[in-house]
């Protein structure tokens, strides 16, 4: 006897011989075959498409890409430090395998990697260290070509302090010890300017260097790593152009007497917009300059740009088509969105920021009027929109479009030695212009080093 709801209401389980047919033994036994088949259940469709590692001084990202939305679990092991992630759901094949060999032994943190069938359904994969770190692992959802994401972030846990490594680097002592490198910026994540400890009497530091502060300019070449900008139509990666030129015009800067020059990247991997903002304050930055080569969707399209940052709305559709492009970088290259603190995305544009924008205006200009003499402008004024990385409160900053990559033939200029010369020349006239017509206040004068 059953109740309304066709549950037993008798005490007895129903057997085959109290009403079980052939036809439900036959799907009982069906579906116990293909669990016994597929232990993992669901989960066993996943599949990695690539992995890709991209090393750099600053840290090392290890991205693995999958089908569908990879479920891991990971460890940090120490003596010796290894980061060990289990990828459950997921067969040893040959994309996986080829994990060990895309390891350079340039690379500042991994020393080794290997794959390798844990148990049914998951891949054990362990990353040998050179040296602690503090992993930051997440998940990014589908974007842009890109499948579902699965991240490794290496960021050294002792991060070196951009600011002194400046002071350091401009100071006779340190020049005569040797050069702490080209890049500052790219050899830390994680920046952390310490307060200066209560100063000892004037006579015990009497042979400390002096520093006078040089007018510093950030170069910011756009994209980077998982975030390769523009593609062009013969392959080129605005990626790799921007930081070409930017190399370039970072080397001509530091020729010019009282100036010099800071990457936020110097290397092929992605740097958070906010954090290109922070870097450049961390370092009392005078201008911040951020370099791209423009797209859009029809290839007659050419002509340079310079862009700054507007309170009220963008100059143009087509600025605002821009900015909102640029601004998906962070969505593309891959932040790890829960360590972010929402600064640069809650940033209020107050009165700092109106004379700020007054005084990028004022680069800008002169900016634009020398690149106007090396190519063809896409406009003859100065454009304006929400630029999140223009978004320094007491920085001036401008964005230059170099030429559009996806026109045939300004992609063959920026390809060009000549060319990225040029470019870099005019970027560097337009900013001694700027700073001759308006000098830099002065800021305090560093005396000492810890």
């Amino acid at each position: 006897m059953r109740d309304r709801t066709g549950e037993s209401v008798t005490g007895r389980e129903p057997d085959a011989r109290s009403g079980l047919n052939r036809r439900e033994l036959l799907k009982f036994a069906g579906a116990s075959l293909a669990l016994l088949i597929s232990p993992v259940g669901h989960a066993a469709a996943a599949s990695l498409v690539a992995v890709r590692i991209w090393p750099a001084d600053e840290y090392t990202r290890v991205t693995l890409e999958g089908t569908s939305e990879l479920k891991f679990s990971h460890m940090v092991v120490q003596n010796p430090e290894r980061l060990v992630v289990d990828l459950e759901g997921v067969q040893l094949d040959n994309v996986l395998q080829s994990l060990p060999s895309k390891v350079l032994e340039s690379d500042p943190h991994i020393r080794v990697i290997r794959a390798g069938q844990n148990r049914p359904g998951v891949v054990r994969i362990v990353i040998e260290l050179k040296s602690q770190v503090s992993p930051q692992v997440f998940t990014l959802a589908p974007v842009g070509s890109y499948g579902h994401r699965l991240v490794l972030d290496l960021h050294p846990t002792n991060p070196s302090d951009p600011l002194l490594a400046l002071i350091r680097k401009d100071s006779p002592m340190d020049a005569a010890v040797g050069d702490t490198g080209n890049n500052p910026l790219a050899q830390q994540t994680s920046i952390n300017v310490q307060p200066p400890a209560a100063e000892p009497p004037r006579a015990a530091r009497r042979n400390d260097p002096q520093v006078n502060r040089l007018f510093t300019v950030v170069l910011d070449p756009g994209h980077g790593g998982e975030d390769p900008g523009a593609v062009g139509a013969a392959g080129s990666y605005e990626k790799d152009v921007t930081l070409s030129i930017a190399r370039r015009l970072k080397r001509q800067i530091d020729s010019q007497p009282n100036m010099r020059a800071v990457l936020t990247r110097d290397g092929d991997y992605f740097v958070p917009l906010g954090q290109r903002v922070t870097r450049a304050r961390r370092v009392q930055a005078d201008l911040f300059v951020s370099i791209h080569a423009d797209a859009f969707v029809r290839p007659e399209a050419r002509g340079s740009s310079v862009f700054v940052l507007s309170e009220r709305g963008a100059s143009s559709s087509a600025a605002r088509w821009l900015a909102q492009k640029e601004n998906d970088a962070d969505l593309v290259g891959g932040v790890n969105l829960a360590r972010q603190d929402g600064h640069i995305a809650r940033t209020l544009l107050d009165l700092s920021q109106t004379a700020t924008i007054n005084d990028s205006l004022k680069l800008g200009r002169a900016v634009l009027d020398e690149i106007g003499d090396i190519n063809k402008l896409h406009k003859s004024d100065v454009e304006q929109a929400g630029f999140a990385v223009l978004k320094a409160p007491d920085i001036p900053s401008v964005l230059v479009e170099t030429a559009f990559i996806s026109n045939p033939e300004e992609e063959r200029r920026l390809n060009d030695d000549a060319y990225q010369d040029k470019m870099a020349n005019a970027i560097t006239r337009g900013i001694k212009r700027y700073f001759d017509a308006n000098p830099p206040a002065n800021r305090t004068r560093v005396a000492q080093l810890g």
